[in-house]
């Protein structure tokens, strides 16, 4: 046995032992050591990277890999196997998939805006924002030696008879707490409940001058990221917000990988650790640091998030979803607690998923459809959400059609050699000048922010003006030269964005060929996708009225850039808007609306969806359209009159 001690730049080392010959990236799998590897070990994303600092590694040198990073110790964890005892580092970069947990600043209006925005649009059809959680006064008869009825019947015949329903139900951790706070109060309670029709749950007690706090969290689980909001359930006001990465991408950066991972043994529980263990009760920590919350005191929970998140999250067989004919456990599920998945507020907190509708269109694009509101409008909407798996609706208020595409992780940043999440020090918008072939960029972050990566708004850009200044072929290959044009021992192109010693980063922030191919293929499934599915319905790019773009691939897409490179039909821009994270809007409404709970699962009934891998078409629009910006300029006639 040998002995691996994995070292970081920012926290304690981890040291397990190895058999000779264990696979370096599999070790660190077991050891709970994140390693980004969004191919999930296939040796194909060049990710993996570790830094060799004392012993040996049996590793080949890959394309991924040059020879001056081979010299200082680099090695792909994946295709590295022990057979001494060694030291890793494994580097704290931007790429690397646990980016750091982001809690928002609620000072700044911009992201609130967009919710309140859904909120409204929402509630313009008719919709009230109203729950069942409540917070009652009761006034309980004092016991005596000639009434001796026991603290709980005593408590539900007095809500009974204030309340006038038929049937009380007291949870166990408020029974706990029952006894005390009776006593502390003169039998004077205030009792935080749920109403249901003729019943009331009471989920906690307290004595009647205590201050009662009563949460809600509303969960988007992407792919890629999760994003959590911390809700007042009694005035629907947005207390924190805060995300992360999703602490499953260790095991692949798709769904597919992942879901092969869960069939290995231990591999659900394993799967399940990640995002709850791992992502969400971290999560939901900050957000109650942040606001002086505590964790017992969140009631409510509604968890937007596609077929196979929803599956991974209750450990259940996700198998059968990727397998034709495609079908899944569950579309819509009821009765779930906290308790019942582990995650850290209060046990009895009722979870609400939002309603799956197909084995690649889930609830985070059901909850989106909610938020964009075009199930409430006569014009023809198009709702494109941006994500590993790219999702559109189409339709208005008298029908809606739904698909998915695998557009892969690069709208995050993934499968993109210096990609990240839109958080600090990510590149979000890029010009380039046509003649000295010199970037300026936006950053985000505070002002003198350095660049750390670049996330997808800010490929989008750079791909646009490397294709306008004539610097990429419409094949994405590099056709100029200069000090920023670069090509290694295979004859790999590459953009220099910023140089390592700009840059917060231990290396180049460049964009290379392989990652323009990349995001070709991404944006070629968005575009074949939105064509097939209206081709199937006899309908025409000039006949969509409105197109809402979602996903946190950035503060905001430059929609122009978009229809340059062929990612979005070619039509008047003003048709466009980009409304942030709308799976999240969609989980915060129906956190704070049972309406909006109902009319989602309306939508979800609604909705047809259209299997695109059943569609003769849709590879043939698919190949066409893995080019800048397609195979048929005729498509893009604005591009031709420039």
């Amino acid at each position: 046995m040998f002995k691996v001690t994995f070292k970081f730049e920012n926290s304690e080392d981890v040291v397990v032992f190895a058999a000779e010959g264990e696979n370096l990236l599999e070790l660190a799998k077991k050891a709970n050591v994140a390693i980004d590897a969004p191919c999930n070990g296939n040796a194909a994303c060049g990710k993996c990277k570790v830094k060799l600092l004392g012993g040996s590694l049996l590793s080949e040198k890959t394309r991924h890999i040059t020879q001056e990073e081979y010299d200082q110790g680099w090695r792909l964890s994946c295709i590295s196997t022990v057979n001494s005892d060694v030291e890793i580092l494994v580097p704290d970069i931007a790429s690397a998939y646990r980016s750091r947990m982001k809690v928002a600043d609620l000072s700044s209006t911009e992201e609130i805006q967009i919710f309140e925005k859904a909120k409204a649009d929402i509630a313009e059809a008719g919709i009230t924002f109203e729950n069942d959680l409540e917070i009652i006064d009761v006034q309980l008869e004092t016991p005596s030696l000639d009434d001796t009825m026991p603290d709980n019947e005593r408590l539900i015949r007095a809500i009974v008879a204030q309340c006038g329903v038929k049937k009380v139900k007291i949870t166990f951790a408020a029974l706990k707490k029952l006894a005390d706070a009776l006593r502390q109060s003169g039998f004077h309670l205030k009792c935080v409940v749920r109403r249901l029709d003729n019943k009331m749950e009471v989920l906690d007690v307290m004595p009647k001058g205590a201050q009662p706090q009563v949460g809600g969290l509303a969960i988007d689980i992407g792919t890629t990221t999760v994003s959590a909001l911390l809700v007042d359930m009694l005035t629907g006001k947005i207390l924190a917000k805060a995300s992360s990465g999703n602490g499953q991408i260790r095991f692949g950066a798709d769904v597919i990988n992942r879901i092969i991972e869960q069939q290995k043994v231990g591999g659900r529980k394993k799967l399940q650790a990640a995002v709850v263990d791992e992502t969400l009760n971290p999560l939901v920590d900050s957000l109650c640091r942040a606001s002086g919350f505590a964790h017992d005191n969140i009631f409510r929970i509604c968890i937007a998030g596609n077929t196979t998140m929803n599956h991974l999250l209750f450990a259940v067989d996700a198998d059968p979803v990727r397998m034709e004919p495609y079908i899944p456990t569950f579309y819509e599920v009821d009765g779930v607690y906290a308790a019942d998945l582990g995650i850290d507020i209060n046990r009895h907190a009722r979870v609400i998923i939002a309603p799956n509708i197909g084995s690649y269109v889930g609830g985070d694009i059901t909850a989106g459809t909610l938020a964009s509101a075009i199930w409430n409008k006569d014009e023809m909407s198009l709702l494109i959400d941006l994500g590993t798996n790219g999702e559109l609706v189409f339709g208005n208020s008298e029908f809606m059609m739904s698909c998915a595409c695998s557009a892969g992780p690069a709208f995050e940043g993934g499968d993109i050699s210096c990609g990240m999440r839109a958080t600090d020090g990510a590149i979000e918008a890029c010009t380039i000048d046509r003649e000295t072939m010199e970037p300026t960029f936006t950053i985000v972050g505070e002002e003198g922010q350095k660049p750390a990566g670049i996330c997808g708004s800010g490929i989008i850009d750079i791909i646009s003006e490397l294709f306008r200044c004539g610097i990429i072929s419409p094949k994405g290959k590099f056709i100029r030269e200069g000090s920023r044009i670069r090509h290694d021992e295979y004859g790999m192109g590459s953009f220099v964005l910023a140089f390592r010693e700009e840059a917060a980063s231990v290396k180049d922030i460049e964009l290379t060929e392989v990652d323009i191919d990349n995001f070709i293929r991404a944006k070629g499934a968005i575009f074949s996708a939105i064509r097939v599915m209206l081709q199937s319905l006899d309908f025409d790019v000039d006949m969509i009225d409105h197109v809402y773009v979602a996903g946190g691939i950035g503060s905001g897409i430059n929609m122009r850039n978009a229809v340059n490179i062929g990612m979005f039909p070619d039509i008047e821009l003003e048709k466009f808007t980009y409304i942030g994270n709308s799976s999240l809007s969609g989980a915060y409404a129906m956190l704070c609306s049972a309406q909006a709970e109902e009319k989602v699962a309306d939508v979800a009934h609604n909705m047809t969806y259209l299997e695109l891998s059943n569609e003769p078409t849709y590879m043939d629009e698919f190949v066409a359209s893995c080019f800048l910006p397609h195979t048929d300029a005729t498509l893009f006639p604005s591009l031709e009159m420039k």
